[in-house]
């Protein structure tokens, strides 16, 4: 039995469907169990319960093989990143009173560094918080996720354009599909190591290597361009940020261009990434997202 976290989510849910597929029994935790039916129906033991209940986290990884923890996304955080911090104490706690024989974590790249960060920062504090544990540890941390960029699929299928923060547009940074991700998820859980573990998840890709991976998925020529600087936070509210929330994002996209964010930590195993940009769209297109 092994406990997935996030498992209604893209990484939990390759995860779920690695470990299942290889005759292995799950375990989830679901606010409302009702969005986890289909999950319930493969098998999967669902309990009810919250990531910021820390009893409840730990009755759901009693007697577990291993675990795997992930913050949930925010794109908006609260200033000092309390939501994250809460939720991360939880674990400190969850962990302490019922200990898995190993446990995966969801990281991100950059994590190692201690400012600079902005959305990343989450990541950087769960490591902090979690780095000294008892037992095998394995923090992965993955590029950006493929997945992000179907939602502009859209308006490169109208425009022809593929409008990006990153700069310039042929610089490649470490990026992974959710189902690379999962994968290695199921991988470690199974396999097994000893002690800390980090790993770097992901390969080089650029905004141009996208635009021509949409090219291919649309069937029209898609060319990558940077959005200036100075229109970033004008940008981000017309896409639905709320204003005066925008700043952690646009730090986290200035240390990406500056390359303050990236791989490259002594010590660090190194994963390259199987699925193609080419495919996730390709995917994303055939399921209607960002169409």
């Amino acid at each position: 039995m092994f406990f997935v976290s996030g498992i209604t989510g893209q990484v939990g849910g390759a995860a779920a469907r690695q470990l299942l597929a290889g005759g292995h029994a799950v375990r989830t935790l679901a606010r409302d169990p009702r969005k986890a039916a289909a999950w319930s129906q493969e098998g999967v033991d669902v309990r009810r319960g919250d990531f910021s209940d820390a009893a409840a986290v730990a009755a759901a990884m009693e007697g577990v093989e291993g675990a795997y923890l992930m913050l949930p996304p925010l794109l908006a955080p609260a200033p000092g990143f309390p939501e994250a911090k809460a939720i991360i104490e939880s674990f400190r706690e969850a962990l302490r009173k019922a200990p898995p024989p190993r446990l995966v974590v969801l990281s991100s790249i950059g994590s190692q560094q201690s400012s600079g960060l902005g959305l990343i920062t989450t990541t950087h504090l769960l490591e902090q918080a979690l780095c000294d544990l008892p037992f095998p540890t394995a923090f992965l941390r993955a590029g950006s996720f493929l997945e992000n960029y179907t939602f502009s699929l859209k308006t490169a299928a109208s425009t022809g354009w593929l409008d990006t923060y990153r700069s310039p547009t042929d610089r490649p940074v470490p990026m992974i599909a959710t189902e690379d991700i999962g994968k290695e998820v199921a991988r470690r859980l199974v396999g097994g190591w000893s002690g800390k573990l980090i790993v770097e998840l992901g390969s080089p890709m650029s905004p141009d290597d996208l635009a021509r991976a949409m090219s291919e998925a649309l069937g029209r020529p898609v060319k990558a361009r940077s959005i200036p600087r100075e229109q970033w936070t004008a940008s981000l509210e017309a896409r639905g940020m709320a204003p005066g929330t925008t700043g952690p994002f646009e730090e986290m996209e200035d240390s990406f261009n500056s390359g303050w964010i990236d791989f490259g930590v002594p010590g660090a195993e190194r994963v390259a990434a199987t699925v193609t940009p080419a495919q996730v769209f390709a995917h994303a297109r055939k399921a209607g997202v960002g169409i």
